[in-house]
């Protein structure tokens, strides 16, 4: 085990350094040194509703975990690592796959009930699609004619 400060290995930049100047720093920038542990989202609005999708790689559909509370909606993904024995391929030395869980909340709106949202899981994908809020109706407004 690496000693960390704040969830962040001490030995992260110093690892890197060889490899830097190769890929996109664009994680890294908008998600820190935790880009790997962040799910990413695309939101798009349809007629309809919404669509909601969630890239969660390596991920079951097992792992996975919807809460819907209040409005709120809660993506909860967990998962371990496999054991770490010695197999027909050798011993494992050494493992860069994401093990632990991570969580995202989002605000769909009291209207939206469990029976709304619609959830499938393809190729690492979460897919949600849900209705939007009901347009408010405002009084119609009553003119009063001013006589002379």
């Amino acid at each position: 085990m690496l000693p960390s400060i704040f969830g962040e290995s001490l030995f992260d930049d110093w690892m890197d350094f060889p490899f830097r100047g190769f890929e996109s720093d664009v994680d890294r920038k908008l998600y820190g040194k935790n880009a790997a542990r962040v799910m990413k989202t695309d939101l798009r609005e349809h007629d309809e509703g919404y669509e909601l999708k969630v890239d969660l790689p390596g991920f079951k559909k097992d792992q996975i975990d919807l809460q819907l509370q209040d409005g709120y909606l809660t993506i909860t993904a967990a998962k371990g690592l496999e054991e770490d024995g010695k197999d027909k391929q050798g011993r494992l030395v050494h493992q860069e796959r994401y093990s632990g869980s991570m969580t995202r909340s989002f605000y769909l709106g009291e209207h939206v009930k469990e029976e709304d949202v619609k959830a499938r899981f393809e190729d690492g994908v979460l897919t949600l699609d849900f209705p939007k809020e009901p347009a408010i109706q405002l009084p119609e407004k009553k003119t009063i004619m001013i006589e002379g």
